[in-house]
C-alpha cells in the first residue's frame, strides 16, 4: 500500500501540471503515454512494437491521436482520410497473414486492429477534450469521476461487500462496490457543479455521471477480462503498486468517448 500511495504521488505530480499546462507538451504526453499502453496489451499476445504488425500498429495509433483541428493537413498531405488509412492497414496486415504462411494468423490481425482502435479512440478523446474552450474543466470532471467512482468501489466493496459482481472476470468486485462507487461518483459531480457548474441542469448531471460511473467500471472489467484471459495479473510494470499503463487509463478509455457520444462535452 505505501508503494501505492508513493507512486500515485509522483505520477501525480508529474501528469497534473501538464494536464493544466494543455497544448502540444500535453499532447505529447498523451502519444508517449498511448504508445506504452499499446506495448502493454500487444506484449500480453506476444506481438513485439518492434514487428512488423507492431510497427504498423504504433503509426495507425499515431494517426488515430491526431488532433481533429490538424485532420485537414493529413488529407491535403496524402489525399487520404484517417479512415481511409484504417482501412489500408486493415488490408497490410490480412496481406501479412498471407506472406507469413499464416505464421502471422488472421486472429493475430484482428488482435492489432482491434487493440489499437481500444487504445487509440480513448486517448485521442482525452487529446480532443482538453483541446476544446472549457475543455480543462471536462477533463478534470472525467479524472475524478473515474478516481472516486474506483476509490468508492474499492472501500465500499471493501466495508460492506457480500455478492460478487463478475468472479469469472475480477474475482474480487462486488455488486455492493458497484453501486457505491456510482454513489461516490455522483457526490462528486454535485461538488463539482456547485463549485464550478458544468451545466444547467442537476438532472442531466445525475444521469451523465451514472452512466459514466457505470461505463468505467465496465471499462475496468474488459481490462481485467483481457488480462485474465492471457493470464498475467498487470498489463505492465511501470507504476510500482499500481501495474502498467492500462491498468491505470482502462476507465478513462471508456468514459471520455462516452461523454462526447452523449454530447456533454
Amino acid at each position: 500500500m505505501k508503494t501505492r500511495i508513493i507512486t500515485g504521488a509522483v505520477a501525480l505530480a508529474l501528469f497534473l501540471p501538464i494536464v493544466l499546462l494543455g497544448g502540444p507538451i500535453f499532447t505529447v504526453l498523451i502519444y508517449a503515454i498511448a504508445a506504452i499502453g499499446l506495448y502493454e496489451i500487444l506484449k500480453m499476445k506476444g506481438i513485439s512494437l518492434i514487428s512488423f504488425p507492431g510497427i504498423i500498429s504504433i503509426l495507425l495509433l499515431f494517426l488515430l491521436l491526431f488532433p481533429s483541428a490538424y485532420t485537414e493537413k493529413i488529407v491535403s498531405l496524402t489525399g487520404h482520410t484517417k479512415l481511409e488509412w484504417i482501412f489500408v492497414a486493415v488490408f497490410i496486415l490480412l496481406i501479412f497473414t498471407v506472406l507469413t504462411k499464416n505464421k502471422f494468423t488472421f486472429e493475430n490481425a484482428s488482435f492489432v486492429l482491434l487493440s489499437t482502435l481500444y487504445v487509440g479512440i480513448g486517448f485521442y478523446y482525452f487529446i480532443e477534450t482538453r483541446a476544446i474552450e472549457g475543455g480543462l474543466a471536462y477533463v478534470i470532471f472525467a479524472l475524478l469521476i473515474v478516481w472516486t467512482t474506483d476509490s468508492g468501489a474499492y472501500f465500499t466493496g471493501r466495508k460492506l461487500g457480500k455478492r460478487k459482481l463478475w468472479p469469472e472476470i475480477s474475482p474480487n468486485k462486488t455488486v455492493e462496490g458497484f453501486v457505491g462507487g456510482i454513489v461516490w461518483a455522483i457526490v462528486t459531480a454535485l461538488i463539482i457543479q456547485w463549485i464550478s457548474p458544468l451545466t444547467s441542469s442537476y438532472i442531466i448531471l445525475i444521469g451523465i455521471t451514472i452512466v459514466a460511473s457505470i461505463f468505467g467500471q465496465l471499462g475496468d472489467l474488459v481490462e481485467s477480462g483481457i488480462k485474465r484471459h492471457f493470464n498475467v495479473k498487470d498489463s505492465g510494470n511501470l507504476l510500482p503498486g499500481h501495474g502498467g499503463i492500462l491498468d491505470r487509463f482502462d476507465s478513462l478509455l471508456f468514459v471520455l468517448p462516452l461523454l462526447h457520444f452523449l454530447h456533454f462535452i
